[in-house]
């Protein structure tokens, strides 16, 4: 059995690689603080090496970064798999109020704002109503099964199972179910 020496048992100082991975992504200390829910004051503690952060902390922030927890410590940097896969549980949904249509975020969170990508499903009738997006932005939007109306640029579109529309989104646009079965579409928003 070793003793350990008083410099290994002082414990692992992350604030100097929880800063340089934070910057490396291009995150500000609100964006970590927000995907982590860990609050900005303490971040900002940590990366000053003024607060030492809990296993639950560093669990967060790891997963934040989309590193592992001996990578935030200070150790090696292990290589990310070939392959990553995301659960069916673990992909995020979001749904209209009425509950009438709903989108899975395919794309990963670290391309929001700039390159989306999600599952459309929509009952009969539903509508997905959105605002300007930034000028430049666009849509593609390519029906997998039914039937739905694009309304974009004060133009509108019917469009069926397998075709795909194109569209600027920098004015209020609308993707809504205008069949009797449940619509699917695959949508992409390409952000300017």
């Amino acid at each position: 059995m070793s003793i350990a020496s008083p410099e290994s048992s002082a414990p692992p100082q992350v604030g100097a690689t929880l800063q340089s991975l934070r910057q490396a992504q291009g995150l500000s200390l609100d964006e970590l603080s927000r995907r982590a829910g860990v609050s900005k004051s303490m971040l900002s503690q940590i990366e000053r090496n003024q607060a030492n952060p809990t296993v639950a902390v560093v669990w967060r922030l790891a997963n934040a970064l989309r590193v592992d927890m001996a990578e935030l410590l200070g150790g090696e940097k292990t290589a990310a798999p070939t392959i990553q896969t995301v659960p069916a549980h673990a992909t995020p949904l979001l749904a209209t109020p009425d509950g009438l249509c709903s989108l899975r975020i395919l794309g990963p969170i670290e391309l929001a704002g700039q390159f989306e990508w999600y599952e459309l499903s929509m009952q009969p009738g539903g509508a997905l109503e959105s605002a300007a997006h930034e000028p430049g932005s666009r849509e593609h939007l390519s029906v997998l099964s039914g039937h739905v109306e694009v309304t974009a640029s004060g133009t509108s579109r019917q469009l069926q199972s397998g075709e795909t529309a194109r569209y600027a989104v920098d004015g209020p646009h609308a993707i809504r179910n205008t069949g009797k079965t449940v619509a699917t579409a695959l949508l992409v928003v390409l952000h300017a």
